[in-house]
């Protein structure tokens, strides 16, 4: 029976202590001679002196300025631009601990609310950092609502359908004189959202977290790509996990007692590739390798692959050490070139971090996005150190790791992350995800928009 897809939201405080942006430092002598300048002033008028300018309450405590409260500090610097001479409000030293160079604090502070609340995080400053730069920044939507109509499908009035569907696809229906289906037919699974869940990194696969993961995947309906000798060290199953075979995975292949949607191979196997084909006929298979050539993309698909899960490191990009922008917008250009775009399905990961790029990826030629380090983040899981290898990569997980908390905080990122989908979409005047695929006329790049206003500018370019 239809039902209109949702995902509850609720509230889920971190568990673990979580930095604030600011600090505020107050020099105590500094505020005692204001507090008797102001005594004398209003004449020890008690509801003047001791008022608390700040409407955030950080000097609402038991002592007041004395002792001011910086996690609820939002640095508005009303408090340093009115008394400069004894308040400052400086950067946490223990927030840009967070993260690493790509997944920046900011990153985490924004994936962290998303997590928390299930909200679209909005500041009332409006947007207050570049309007350009590398990678995903380089990269603008077009979303004017003059020359387009707008949907309003994230209050409800109207449907907008983030759905997609995974799996092979024939080129054209044929049909006998009967008007029934012949040859190839559409062998497709939708998922609701354009979002599954990557494989985890090693330093944070534990029974509990995994349990997290499968949970949240069960329920948002989606997927979660697992190594096999994963599933059967833990004893994982289900119709949401889609085992990760390697080349020497055929025997505990063997083992699985169910049938399951997708299974990936990690890197091009033939042998294997045959292997699962006759063990599992009913279940898609998917090529899960870096991004590659062209030609070698072709030359799979020649093979008989029809879903690929392309796969950059932690900071998108791939082994070349391109952008994971460029490499997916030559990945989709190869089977629009070659007349067979609509047959194979394009999904991605690495690098995408925050809710905008998850459309911006989509326009490219996505598909739909396979998420890794949001997850982590979204679960407080600590980066160790610059975290762009896969293999190396070093994350902590919080001690206290419930399995509920964990579900409802991937839960509400989703929720967020489909909420803004859903903002793109309206402002673009789209029904359905699905259209969004490879629209680059919705796109604006910085170095093309760039290119065209200054090449003939002397001096542009050095």
């Amino acid at each position: 029976m239809y039902h209109r897809y949702h995902l509850q939201t609720n509230p889920a405080p971190e568990i673990a202590p979580f930095p604030n942006r600011t600090q505020v430092k107050v020099s105590k002598h500094g505020l005692a001679m204001h507090l008797l300048k102001e005594l004398v002033h209003y004449r020890r008028n008690p509801q003047v002196v001791l008022s608390r300018p700040c409407v955030y309450g950080v000097f609402s405590g038991p002592v007041g300025g004395f002792a001011p409260r910086s996690n609820s500090c939002v640095a508005c610097l009303r408090c340093t631009i009115e008394h400069p001479e004894m308040v400052q409000v400086n950067l946490n030293p223990q927030h840009q601990k967070l993260g690493d160079s790509y997944f920046t604090p900011e990153h985490i502070d924004t994936t962290c609310y998303e997590a928390r609340t299930g909200r679209i995080p909005v500041k009332g400053a409006g947007y207050r950092g570049p309007f350009g730069g590398e990678g995903w920044d380089g990269m603008w939507t077009d979303m004017s609502e003059i020359v387009r109509p707008t949907r309003d499908g994230i209050h409800g009035r109207e449907f907008i359908s983030t759905a997609v569907d995974v799996g092979p696809k024939p080129p054209f229906l044929t049909f006998d004189e009967q008007g029934i289906a012949t040859g190839d037919s559409v062998r497709t699974f939708p998922i609701p959202i354009p979002v599954l869940f990557d494989v985890p990194p090693a330093s944070v696969m534990s029974l509990k977290f995994l349990e997290i993961l499968t949970a949240a995947a069960q329920e948002a309906e989606t997927l979660l790509v697992l190594p096999v000798k994963v599933l059967n060290k833990f004893r994982l199953h289900g119709q949401q996990i889609v085992p990760l075979a390697r080349h020497d995975d055929v025997t505990a292949l063997r083992e699985h007692s169910f049938t399951p949607r997708m299974i990936e191979l990690d890197g091009w196997n033939e042998a294997l590739f045959k292997e699962i084909r006759t063990r599992f006929p009913e279940s898609t298979i998917c090529l899960r390798h870096d991004f590659v050539s062209g030609e070698e993309l072709l030359k799979h698909y020649h093979s008989g692959v029809r879903v690929f899960h392309l796969v950059a490191n932690y900071h998108g990009r791939g082994r070349n050490g391109r952008l994971m922008l460029d490499l997916i917008r030559e990945a989709h250009k190869t089977f629009v070139e070659a007349s067979c775009r609509d047959e194979v399905t394009l999904l991605g990961s690495g690098g995408i971090i925050a809710a905008e790029h998850l459309p911006k990826a989509i326009i490219c030629g996505l598909d739909a996005v396979a998420l890794d380090t949001p997850l982590l983040a979204a679960l407080q899981a600590q980066f160790v150190g610059e975290c762009a290898d896969r293999e190396r990569s070093q994350f902590k997980l919080p001690k206290r790791l419930a399995v509920n908390w964990g579900v409802q905080r991937v839960k509400n990122l989703l929720a967020s992350w489909r909420d803004q989908l859903l903002e793109v979409l309206g402002a673009m005047g789209l029904r359905e995800v699905r259209r969004l695929r490879g629209e680059m006329g919705r796109a604006m790049f910085q170095k093309e928009l760039e290119r065209e206003a200054f090449s003939g500018i002397e001096g542009y370019g050095h």
